[in-house]
């Protein structure tokens, strides 16, 4: 009698097995170029970025928008506003969201992993389903040879679902 069923498994499952960890955000944090421009403009960038994505540079940008404080009060309105929008607020809330989006990125990360060993463990758990299914498979085929050979090679067909 010939197999019940023939597994084949699916590409991505082969890829996931031979993956060691997901992708990161710090996996694209290194330079991808052999050219030395662009090597320097990445890392520094990336060293500019994690300065100025602090806490810290916020209070001290913060402090320094502060000292043009008073001369544009002095000024009237108009450049009270001026100073809010264009030193204050730029200087500031600049280093505030790139630490919120490194937050994000760490919390993604995290995310990235935990996802990464939910598919892990759902792959391994299909494998073993095939295992026994597969050990199924030969009990099934075994019963059924015995029948054939009982019943001298007539086996009824199972019905059609």
């Amino acid at each position: 009698m010939a197999n019940i069923y023939e597994y084949i498994r699916h590409p991505r499952a082969t890829e996931l097995a031979h993956l060691a960890r997901p992708v990161k955000t710090d996996d694209f944090r290194k330079p991808k170029s052999d050219n030395f421009i662009a090597k320097f403009n990445s890392k520094f960038g990336l060293r500019i970025t994690l300065v100025v994505g602090t806490m810290w540079a916020a209070y001290v940008f913060t402090v320094l928008a502060l000292f043009a404080l008073p001369d544009a009060i002095k000024q009237g309105t108009y450049f009270v506003i001026v100073w809010l929008s264009s030193s204050f607020l730029q200087l500031v809330l600049l280093p505030i969201i790139i630490v919120g989006q490194n937050i994000q990125a760490a919390a993604s990360d995290k995310r990235a992993e935990e996802t990464y060993k939910d598919a892990e463990a759902v792959l391994k758990e299909a494998e073993e389903i095939q295992k026994h299914l597969l050990a199924q498979d030969e009990v099934i085929t075994g019963i059924l040879d015995r029948l054939e050979k009982m019943m001298g090679g007539a086996v009824p067909a199972a019905p059609a679902s």
